[in-house]
């Protein structure tokens, strides 16, 4: 399992982690997500590689812009 993490602009609250956490959690492969809208940070782990044009177009899709960081 690998875990990659990316920088989130604009989370300020927990329904900006929820909405975010609804859009990741639906590609494929993605076994846990830790979004905090207090550090602006996102950690997805995942079988095998993960596509990371995937959980930027995701966090695109609930409204915020990302890039990763690790």
């Amino acid at each position: 399992m690998a875990t990659t993490e990316y920088q989130v602009t604009g989370m300020t609250c927990s329904h900006c982690e929820l909405s975010i956490r609804e859009e990741v959690e639906q590609i494929a492969g993605v076994t846990d997500i830790d979004v905090s809208a207090a550090s602006g940070t996102l950690a997805v782990s995942a079988d095998g590689t993960l596509d990371d044009a995937a959980v930027l177009a995701a966090v695109e899709e609930a409204g915020y812009t990302a890039v990763r960081s690790s």
